[in-house]
């Protein structure tokens, strides 16, 4: 089958993006949605930040489906419309498609040229599923489009991406998602657990700077959006894990006054001033497991790491 793209109205391409970034960076406390960390270029830097060997949540939700995959098939059954919720390069879920053998695949990220190139290489290898791919902002709204099959609909939601949502946006999230799965559909995700300090500072803090990289390369997609002049050399990336809020942040810190223009206004930075771009929350087994009550999903299964704290839980829509 062939793939297509279809663009829809809440790509980063939409008018609300300049004023979304407005009022972010015109806060009293700056702010960058996390989400305009993935530009084509970000997108890549994310898949190195994959590799490298402090970020544990990539290898280690690996590691659960390769052990547990055959179970989850068991669980979830054949012939699902997969549904895979910020795909990136669909690496994740293709690795499930001999499992799963879902009938029809959708692709879903922001960042719709990445998502492009993602699908042009997977169609080559399983031409008999069905695919589609959507470039769309899902965290602020979740349209599918009448070719997306309503019969046995999986969200597939991988690598912790939960965590950026804090705990009532979350919730408001899920329940989106239980709201277009129907009576027959579920939920397969990924959610990061609360683990030792040291080792979720250093996931997000990297010695070899990817993180940083990743982090920085935000302003540079901000510069482009509104024609704006950050200077990236002027910032540093900051990463560490707030317990008191039971999350990791990124920041972004001014190393020396900075002075940003775009058209009709701009910012002053003092020195030490920051940027908040993302926010990761950890959960507890028992609160993600509450939290998809609330939502409206019946957790079935879970798999965990017996390393690393890390879960992957099916859910199906509860009645």
């Amino acid at each position: 089958m062939t793939s297509c793209i279809t663009e829809q109205p809440e790509t980063l391409a939409s008018a609300h993006v300049p004023a979304e970034l407005y009022d972010g960076l015109g806060a009293r406390h700056a702010t960058i949605s996390p989400k305009f960390l993935y530009d084509a270029l970000g997108s890549k830097l994310f898949e190195a930040i994959c590799e490298l060997p402090e970020y544990y949540p990539t290898r280690t939700e690996a590691a659960i489906f390769a052990r547990h995959g055959a179970e989850m098939a068991r669980a979830i059954g054949l012939g699902s419309t997969l549904i895979d919720l910020g795909a990136g390069n669909c690496a994740k879920a293709a690795s499930l498609f001999p499992l799963l053998r879902p009938s029809q695949y959708v692709a879903v990220d922001i960042s719709v040229e990445f998502l492009h190139d993602a699908l042009n290489r997977l169609r080559q290898r399983f031409p008999h599923i069905a695919m589609e791919a959507l470039g769309l902002d899902f965290s602020s709204g979740l349209e599918l489009r009448n070719n997306v099959r309503a019969e046995k609909r999986l969200f597939f939601y991988p690598g912790s991406s939960l965590g950026n949502f804090t705990p009532p946006e979350a919730r408001a999230f899920l329940r989106r998602l239980r709201r277009n799965c129907g009576p027959d559909g579920g939920l397969l995700i990924g959610i990061d657990l609360v683990k030792d300090k040291a080792v979720m500072d250093a996931a997000y803090d990297d010695a070899l700077g990817v993180t940083a990289a990743f982090n920085l390369n935000v302003l540079r997609h901000v510069n482009g959006l509104l024609d704006a002049d950050f200077d990236i050399r002027g910032w540093r990336h900051v990463g560490f894990y707030n317990e008191a809020m039971g999350r990791v942040e990124m920041h972004l810190e001014a190393k020396t006054p900075q002075r940003v223009r775009w058209p009709g206004g701009g910012r002053d930075f003092a020195a030490g001033e920051r940027i908040h771009t993302e926010n990761s929350y950890k959960y507890r087994q028992a609160d993600a497991m509450s939290l998809l009550e609330t939502a409206g999903f019946e957790a079935t299964r879970v798999w965990t790491d017996p390393h690393c704290p890390f879960a992957v839980i099916h859910a199906q829509a509860a009645n």
